[in-house]
């Protein structure tokens, strides 16, 4: 493909993007991986330049753009290659005409920009909210130990105790590391906010929202696979994909259970009063993915939020009946925003007066409210929000 081919290709894949945005449709991943299937005349320069072509566009605009065009012009402010190619040649983009609309650039929608300053999160902080970010691997304890793992590139060591860091790209699943379930690749916050579960051998742990089980697989390690492990959702397709991964990790000690929405108390009431520790890694708005996931600005508005707040609340009130005396819930979300954070943290504390919040020893991140954000510009990780209460 000439270099004018992959702008206009770029721009194609973009109006997708921005279609599917607006309608809470597919992900910007998921819309290239069909057509790179799809198109196999694109080799694998091609789809790298196309990719990289279409993110960053995508990182360049702050409010969804009117077009996939208008947004690789807003990327052709910065990029001066970009505008000559513009030039109406075989399977280009059509030549500039005068006035042609540009995209807004900036962080995202002006009254997300807003609530993000609201919560202390602006000028250059918010903006690194969409560099790229690095690739970080868990070394599994139950199968590896990061001193003495043996990987064909070298990493770099995290802040996390069995954390390791590599460039962004890095084929690791193809490494037989990564096939013997001696690594998984979890970002380092993700992994700080496990170490903040401070789960323990022979202790009963709930993962309320365990997804995939990303998180699962790092309580399990940190239980050495002694005690009861409960990973439960309401995504049965998620869920489903935890038993081929926990058996690549060697994690023996989990169960998994599936809640219907609304009624989750139903199915988890054998565990009421029982657990020492609930996890509730809630479902957020994902601020502090942007790196990875810079359309997801675009797929968010004022009632989802409210939307995910009101379940946040919701799944806090639920852990709060699992746990038992001396228990504690660790609540987590990846996102910067202080009403899915500090404040809804300090909403549940008023709720629930038995509960203290609890001091947490990680070795990243600044206090907010009564609990811990960290944030790609201070900490280098994805944006979270940590705390404990018990």
């Amino acid at each position: 493909m000439t270099p004018a081919a992959r702008v206009q290709t770029a721009i194609e894949l973009l109006d997708r993007i921005v279609e599917a945005a607006r309608a809470k449709a597919a992900p910007a991943d998921r819309i290239l991986a069909e057509w790179f299937r799809s198109n196999r005349f694109a080799g694998s320069k091609d789809r790298r330049a196309i990719r990289e072509l279409v993110y960053a566009a995508i990182r360049a605009c702050g409010p969804v753009p009117a077009t996939g065009r208008a947004a690789m012009l807003r990327l052709a402010q910065d990029d001066p290659a970009i505008a000559p190619l513009f030039d109406g040649s075989h399977y280009g983009p059509a030549p500039l005409a005068d006035d042609e609309p540009v995209a807004e650039g900036g962080v995202a929608p002006r009254w997300l920009v807003d609530r993000l300053a609201a919560s202390g999160v602006d000028g250059t902080d918010a903006a690194a909210l969409l560099d790229r970010a690095p690739l970080d691997l868990r070394v599994n304890t139950l199968r590896a130990e990061r001193a003495t793992l043996a990987l064909p590139e070298a990493a770099v060591p995290t802040a996390a105790p069995h954390g390791l860091r590599l460039a962004t790209g890095t084929p690791v699943e193809q490494w037989d590391a990564f096939r013997a379930g001696a690594i998984e690749v979890q970002d380092t916050g993700s992994q700080l906010a496990c170490l903040a579960a401070a789960a323990r051998p022979g202790e009963t742990v709930v993962d309320l929202c365990a997804g995939g089980g990303g998180k699962t697989l790092a309580l399990a390690a940190a239980m050495d696979n002694q005690g009861r492990l409960v990973a439960s959702d309401t995504d049965r397709g998620r869920l489903s994909r935890l038993a081929p991964r926990a058996e690549r990790a060697g994690a023996t000690c989990i169960e998994t259970l599936l809640l219907d929405p609304r009624r989750e108390m139903e199915a988890l009431s054998g565990l009421a009063g029982q657990a020492d520790a609930v996890l509730v890694d809630a479902p957020c708005s994902g601020t502090g993915t942007w790196r990875r996931n810079p359309e997801a600005r675009w797929r968010l508005d004022e009632a989802e939020l409210a939307r995910l707040a009101e379940l946040q609340a919701y799944l806090l009130d639920i852990a709060a009946q699992l746990i038992k005396p001396g228990g504690r819930v660790v609540y987590v979300t990846c996102s910067l925003l202080d009403e899915e954070g500090a404040g809804q943290f300090e909403a549940f504390l008023a709720r629930h007066p038995q509960l203290q919040p609890q001091a947490m020893a990680l070795p990243l991140g600044q206090a907010r409210g009564q609990g811990i954000r960290l944030a790609p510009a201070h900490d280098g990780t994805d944006g979270f929000f940590i705390a404990c209460a018990g």
